[in-house]
């Protein structure tokens, strides 16, 4: 059995929590807040992707090609045997 105070607020406590918003911050206020806050989210999404995508940039050929060929790999089969793919790479030019 779940206990009944611990979740989602329902409908009375959903206008309960507005009527405090508003009198925390004021009616003329709310708009503001709303889009500022939709402006921060909109900068933190694409500031995540373009972290994603400079990790995919930052990949150097050698390490796509050994990915695109472990990925051709296990799609074909042949790395069910549970064996460890590796390659052998000459780090001392790094």
């Amino acid at each position: 059995m779940t206990n009944p105070l611990i979740g989602m607020p329902q409908g009375l406590e959903w206008l309960v929590i507005l009527a405090i918003v508003v009198l925390v911050f004021g009616a003329a206020k709310l708009p503001d807040l709303a889009r500022s806050s939709g402006q921060a989210l909109r900068i933190f999404k694409t500031e995540t992707k373009s972290l994603r995508d400079d990790d995919d940039d930052a990949k150097t050929p050698e390490q796509r090609e050994i990915e695109a060929r472990n990925e051709a790999q296990r799609e074909v089969g042949h790395d069910a045997s549970g064996e460890v793919l590796r390659e052998r790479r000459d780090d001392t030019t790094a």
